[in-house]
């Protein structure tokens, strides 16, 4: 499959249509339409990354964060330039994928995170423009709100950030990946004892005081490369294409 071939078909997965988002999902850059032998996926569309797939010999990249936002490629200037340079030079296409991925039932990172924690009578949760991008689990046997602060350190990031208003016992937990801390408001308003997000944000301070649940911060990043690893998986398993997940290990 061409790169073009692998768009459409991560679109229809991930129902790209669907979704109002600053992000430009889908095929933000195209190669010179040659076979598809080798995939990178990750975070961040980032010079760094790019410097990694060239040297791993990829012919398209898979992010979760791309290099279009809105209008930003309005000029190809500056950093603009460079990324699309090192792109173009080396005949790498790259697709991105923001929300949808956030969002998806079994692959996206929200999924992926109740799954990893060990939740049950999973929900979705947490609507953002239209749609629900987040979802919601419990424990079958409520644990120590300190035990599952020990578990997402194990699990996601050993580098969190807390807002411990809540109860001592943690049965049902919200999550919503990377930068979501106001959405906390919802998590309040739905009696959940337990928020899980990536970055902390002083706008998820009084909500948590003021609705008595807990939040838990464990990064932006590390809570978002769930998706792009799954994705990879996805496309080995199912169409037995060359794909791996590259780590930065970013602590944000």
């Amino acid at each position: 499959m061409n790169a073009r071939k692998i768009s459409s078909l991560l679109n229809n997965l991930f129902e790209v249509k669907d979704f109002t988002d600053v992000s430009n999902n889908g095929l933000q850059v195209d190669n010179s339409g040659k076979e598809v032998s080798k995939i990178l996926t990750g975070v961040d569309a980032s010079q760094e990354f790019f410097e990694h797939a060239v040297e791993c010999g990829v012919d398209m990249v898979i992010c979760h964060h791309g290099i279009s936002w809105g209008d930003s490629l309005k000029r190809i200037t500056g950093l603009n330039y460079k990324n699309i340079k090192i792109l173009m030079d080396n005949d790498i296409a790259l697709y991105a994928c923001h929300l949808p991925l956030d969002a998806h039932a079994v692959y996206g990172n929200n999924a992926q995170i109740v799954k990893v924690l060990g939740l049950h009578n999973i929900q979705p949760f947490g609507e953002y423009h239209g749609n629900t991008i987040g979802f919601s689990g419990e424990f079958k046997t409520p644990m120590d709100y300190s035990d599952f602060k020990t578990l997402v350190q194990e699990k996601i990031s050993s580098n969190i950030q807390t807002m411990d208003f809540g109860k001592d016992k943690v049965r049902s937990v919200a999550v919503i990946s990377g930068g979501a801390a106001g959405d906390i408001v919802q998590a309040g308003e739905g009696g959940f004892d337990v928020y899980l997000s990536g970055e902390a944000a002083l706008i998820a301070y009084s909500p948590a005081r003021e609705y008595n649940v807990n939040a838990v911060f464990a990064g932006h990043y590390k809570t978002e490369v769930f998706g792009v690893k799954a994705v990879a998986k996805f496309l080995k398993e199912e169409y037995d294409l060359d794909a791996e997940f590259l780590d930065l290990d970013i602590e944000f």
